[in-house]
């Protein structure tokens, strides 16, 4: 069980992933501006697997479109 040894490790405080103690705001912004950035590579790299996969495009659009048939408003 050497899992249990990361317990030992004391609890990061919420800054722990942030910068070098800026402000909340130029922080927030960072982070915004990373997920956006990481939303737009997600993006392209699905396009990229549609085009170059289309048959498993296509049957997850009609898998996707089967979903929304018969889910419950």
């Amino acid at each position: 069980m050497p899992d249990l040894s990361d317990r030992d490790v004391p609890d990061r405080g919420d800054d722990a992933g942030r910068g070098a103690g800026g402000p909340p705001e130029e922080s927030d912004a960072e982070r915004r501006r990373r997920r956006a950035r990481f939303l737009r590579e997600l993006a392209e790299a699905r396009a990229l697997r549609d085009r170059v996969q289309p048959r498993r495009a296509k049957t997850a659009r009609l898998r996707h479109a089967m979903r929304m048939r018969t889910f419950r408003w």
